[in-house]
């Protein structure tokens, strides 16, 4: 994103658009992983809120990154059921505020964003790392890219996403040693350890996805 000639609404385009892809390539796996002690409709969820949104994206307001996100956020928070559709919502409504009227964004404005969602997740959800969430893969991947940007202001995006990819991945993995203390796994007790977070295993993919097309 640092010296792009995109504007900030192609920006936020490009990585919907591939979160979108995530989802729905992913919708028969992320359900499975949620179906062993969750509802098992996440996957199905998820998919459903990014195919409206793809559905829909020729059409929404691109005067400014800010409107963008919080048509993205309307929409996901209105075609997603259960609590996914509420946490995915307040997370791309909190990007949306710091987007702002920006023109251009740079890895430093992603952070932000990327830590604006996070904390509106841990409040809507009132949850917080170690809950084994999608948190507990979001959160390190976050600290990881701001990691990597102090060490080099300069570094490609690929070697960014790169580095938080392995963080979200190695992340999500370390979930299945973890009780849920929130959503529906949470009912499950102890049967929730040595199971894998689906929100979390999502945040993963997607951001590997990301860098792949960031490559390409």
């Amino acid at each position: 994103m640092q010296q792009s000639t995109q504007s900030a609404v192609a920006q936020i385009e490009f990585v919907v658009r591939t979160m979108a892809r995530t989802a729905i390539d992913n919708e028969t796996y992320f359900g499975d992983l949620d179906a062993v002690v969750g509802d098992g409709d996440f996957g199905y969820s998820i998919a459903r809120g990014f195919e409206a949104i793809l559905a829909g994206i020729d059409g929404f307001d691109r005067s400014s990154g800010n409107t963008f996100l919080k048509k993205i956020a309307l929409t996901i928070t209105s075609k997603v059921g259960g609590t996914s559709g509420p946490l995915w919502g307040t997370a791309f409504l909190r990007a949306a505020g710091i987007a702002g009227e920006k023109t251009s964004l740079t890895w430093f404005d992603a952070v932000e964003m990327l830590k604006a969602a996070a904390g509106g997740i841990k409040q809507r959800g009132q949850s917080d790392v170690g809950d084994k969430t999608l948190l507990d893969a979001l959160v390190p991947a976050t600290e990881a890219l701001e990691s990597e940007l102090a060490a080099d202001p300069n570094a490609p995006g690929a070697q960014l996403l790169d580095r938080a990819a392995d963080v979200a991945d190695q992340s999500a993995q370390n979930t299945k040693t973890m009780l849920a203390k929130r959503g529906r796994a949470s009912y499950s007790g102890e049967r929730s350890i040595g199971t894998l977070d689906a929100g979390a295993v999502a945040i993963a993919r997607i951001l590997a996805d990301l860098r792949d097309a960031v490559r390409a």
